[in-house]
């Protein structure tokens, strides 16, 4: 590591202690900030957000084993920042968000075009378009030069039912050469939304910023505003909050294991998963109340608890998805035709994977042994022993065998849930406290989400920001399409199915 990342890494960690969370805060000076960009760059810490709150610029990392998480706040200079993306390119996309949200400029950025605003907000910060406005210039695509190129744009509006993105690609006859996204199409506020909400108004919305995640999303904020409360939760609150997780992640991994196959072909695969996932939702309706269990985790614990038949219902069902995803599986890996449209396509470099700190089965398909759920372990997952699988290929095929192996750990550790869950309450009373900060990661199926809020004092939110796992992952598609066929995109993008919304806030 160069020296200034050296010396102003080992000042901020040392003069300071880590609070409730877990995270270390330091107010830092621009040398600082640029040491902590440079412990990124340099492959010591993984860059973990970036946001905008009162005025300051605001960044989180971790050491590689997250031991150590600091979030470092440096005041903006003018309305600038200095860039962390100059050094680091998994910021890049962020600091541009950053600039059409609260128009803070990063200085330094290589790219400064717009990210999430299309041209019809009346200014960088504002969140609504004005009526008679100057038309602003159209989105530069980065520019193409060579023999026999030719570009294909695809979307924004897609086919069937997906949410809407661009995708530029330019290829060489069947040949990607290059991809490139173009994303924001379903940016909702988020964080204006929240500011000044009451705390329970706040994660109804945070449930909602990705539909597929909403589980893990209430579980990240209910801890984050916990951890700012030193707000402690009932056992049996927090043993349904890790069973709500676990079948949420097992019913997108069945999902996105079918769609996977649809795309190479194997419909009857995709069938038989997309009824057992229809089991699922059934069941957590049943169980929790809702399909996708949105709203049954909030800041003090859950709104639904199992019953004595819940229980007995979700064994079954436990037992179904592992005989019948099983069969599926094995259909898969026993077809040939399939793995000649898996094995090899999509391939993601490992060096790519840790620099992005790609989180899910995008990193961990591709040798990145990283999950919040061991690495900063929370309740329940710290009283439960499970495996992390890891593969090493990085491609279609290894990203299909890391749901299907985390399918099988779920099922394992939904049932030891089952056993241990005691009697008792499942909700306490969020204490009122003064100004105070919680911020958390909580392992999505996609991937580790990260959410931090800031507390006024009375019980609303003064600010919230989430990220989301596919906010590095969507580029690490760009990558791994390069020299794959276009026909082959569809599968390489299923394998990855990042969040559109997610992404969007």
């Amino acid at each position: 590591m160069s020296d200034p990342a050296v010396s102003g890494l080992s000042q901020i960690i040392s003069s300071r202690v880590s609070g409730r969370d877990g995270f270390i805060r330091a107010d830092v000076s621009e040398g600082e900030w640029q040491a902590l960009g440079l412990a990124c760059a340099e492959g010591h810490y993984d860059f973990a957000a970036l946001w905008i709150d009162a005025g300051r610029a605001r960044m989180a990392l971790t050491s590689r084993d997250a031991a150590v998480r600091i979030i470092a706040s440096l005041a903006l200079a003018g309305g600038g920042y200095p860039s962390i993306g100059r050094v680091h390119p998994p910021a890049m996309r962020l600091e541009r968000a950053m600039h059409d949200l609260y128009g803070a400029v990063a200085v330094g950025l290589p790219d400064d075009r717009p990210w999430l605003d299309h041209g019809v907000w009346p200014a960088s910060g504002a969140a609504e378009p004005a009526s008679g406005q100057q038309e602003k210039p159209k989105y530069r695509f980065l520019p193409v030069e060579g023999e026999g190129l030719h570009q294909i744009p695809v979307g924004p509006v897609h086919a069937g039912i997906i949410e809407p993105g661009h995708f530029r690609f330019t290829a060489n006859g069947e040949t990607v050469v290059r991809l490139e996204e173009r994303l924001g199409y379903v940016h909702k506020g988020i964080e204006a939304l929240c500011a000044g909400r009451a705390i329970a108004d706040a994660a109804r919305i945070v449930g909602r910023v990705s539909g597929d995640s909403t589980v893990a999303y209430a579980f990240a904020f209910a801890r984050a505003v916990e951890a700012a409360c030193a707000a402690d939760i009932p056992m049996r609150a927090q043993a349904l909050r890790g069973i709500m997780a676990e079948l949420e992640r097992i019913s997108h991994h069945i999902n996105d294991f079918g769609a996977i196959c649809t795309d190479v072909s194997a419909v009857a695969i995709h069938a038989q998963c997309t009824l057992l996932r229809e089991r699922i939702l059934q069941a957590a309706e049943r169980c929790f109340g809702h399909r996708m269990m949105m709203d049954a985790i909030v800041p003090g614990g859950v709104t639904a608890d199992l019953s004595k038949e819940g229980i007995g219902r979700l064994r079954a069902l436990l037992d179904e998805c592992e005989r019948d995803f099983g069969t599926a599986v094995r259909v898969y890996d026993e077809s040939p035709s399939i793995q000649d449209r898996t094995v090899t396509t999509g391939t993601l470099r490992a060096e790519l994977a840790r620099q992005f700190a790609a989180g899910g089965y995008v990193g961990r398909a591709s040798g990145r042994d990283f999950d919040s759920r061991r690495d900063i372990a929370y309740p329940p997952y710290d009283l439960l022993a499970f495996e992390v699988p890891v593969r090493q290929q990085g491609d279609v095929d290894a990203r299909a065998w890391i749901r299907a192996d985390e399918v099988t750990q779920s099922i394992a550790m939904i049932r030891r849930l089952l056993d241990r869950l005691q009697p008792g309450p499942i909700y306490a009373e969020i204490p009122a406290t003064a100004d105070s900060e919680g911020a958390t990661f909580t392992e999505a199926f996609r991937g580790d989400v990260f959410i931090t809020v800031r507390l006024d004092g009375q019980g609303n939110i003064a600010h919230c920001h989430a990220r989301d796992a596919s906010w590095f992952q969507w580029p690490l598609l760009e990558a791994a399409i390069e020299g794959n066929i276009v026909a082959d995109f569809p599968v390489c993008n299923k394998s990855f199915n990042c969040s559109y919304s997610g992404h969007d806030i």
